[in-house]
């Protein structure tokens, strides 16, 4: 039986991370290490610092990333790809050319018999409006459409420097602490959804870049998965168990 990984979070490309070919390199360096024991691999979202496919254009870079991904694909193992709130605007591409499997929803799957609930993690529970505002107008079809119109050199620039600003905010870059059970919002969802979803056994989240195993009940168990910008932390299940892992191998390379 082979494993089954999860990670999100690699906001590969950010202007905000130096050394941006070595962050990409780690990535790849992993993915590569997992190849001959993966059955599928669940990339939960921000797995870009921005993204956005023109209908004959896509962004400049990730080349290591995407043929990786390829290669996965073609070796018959399933990748999973979560759109996050900085890379929502994936219209096909990465599933012609790359084989991935595109989700823009949470997901439910049953998975060795076990049943996992999956998603990025923006808006489940964060009650703040201007967030609210903002990712109501990244899904907007006409915002899509408007911005689509712009030329391709000014619209990645300006994508790129916003998604730069909106980390860079965050206290030099960092993202709160873990607020506890009572004020985490994933956690609150949580708590919420299971009243109606009793049969959940995995709750698997990204965005808040923190490391989190929490056992909410004695069948529901919250994971989120930390990020690829410091931590470099993912999930593994075997089939039997779950586990949060970091990857150090290749931290002192060049």
């Amino acid at each position: 039986m082979k494993n089954v990984y999860f990670l999100s979070d690699a906001h590969l490309g950010s202007l905000a991370i130096d050394h941006g070919r070595m962050h990409e390199r780690r990535l790849v360096s992993f993915l590569d290490s997992i190849k001959d024991k993966a059955a599928a691999v669940y990339l939960l979202g921000d797995i870009f610092d921005f993204w956005y496919e023109y209908r004959y254009v896509v962004p400049k870079g990730y080349t290591r990333f995407l043929g990786k991904l390829s290669e996965l694909t073609d070796m018959g193992i399933e990748v999973h790809f979560f759109t996050g709130n900085h890379d929502i605007w994936a219209y096909g591409y990465l599933e012609k050319e790359c084989g991935v499997v595109i989700h823009r929803q949470p997901l439910t799957t049953e998975i060795y018999g076990k049943v996992f609930f999956m998603a990025h993690g923006d808006g489940l529970g964060d009650p703040d409006p201007k967030f609210k505002f903002l990712r109501a107008m990244f899904h907007n079809s006409i915002c899509q459409i408007l911005f689509s119109a712009m030329h391709p050199r000014w619209a990645m620039w300006l994508g790129q420097t916003w998604a730069k600003h909106s980390r860079m905010k965050r206290m030099n870059g960092e993202e709160p602490a873990y607020m506890g059970e009572n004020r985490e919002h994933l956690v609150l969802f949580t708590r919420r959804y299971i009243q109606h979803h009793s049969n959940v056994d995995y709750f698997i989240y990204g965005h808040r870049h923190i490391e989190l195993d929490l056992q909410l009940t004695k069948k529901a168990r919250v994971m989120i998965l930390g990020d690829w910008i410091t931590q470099f932390t993912y999930a593994v299940f075997d089939g039997e168990h779950m586990f949060l892992e970091e990857f150090v191998e290749g931290e002192s390379r060049p």
